[in-house]
């Protein structure tokens, strides 16, 4: 394997020192990957993730809102009743 090849291709600037490092590394990582892929999956079912993933999110229930200055108190700039933020559209003139 080239190491200094696939680098220059990812356009990663390794030193010497850094390709020795890395080699045996990438390396090891190759070898394992080649011992998975001897694995019989056969009658394996595919899955969309590894781990079986559940929606953590809280239920939807009405709470009271803040009051207009405790929302506004840590905003970096407010005209006292609203949020100003930068302009990042630009108006079209007619």
């Amino acid at each position: 394997m080239d190491l200094s090849k696939i680098a220059k291709l990812a356009r990663l600037n390794l030193s010497e020192e850094e390709l020795q490092t890395y080699e045996p590394q990438l390396s090891g990582i190759l070898e394992y990957v080649a011992v998975l892929d001897e694995v019989d999956i056969e009658d394996v079912a595919e899955m969309p993730h590894a781990v079986d993933l559940q929606n953590v999110f809280r239920s939807d229930e009405r709470a009271e809102s803040l009051e207009r200055d405790q929302a506004l108190s840590n905003a970096p700039r407010t005209d006292g009743q609203y949020f100003q933020v930068p302009r990042i559209l630009e108006q079209k003139s007619s």
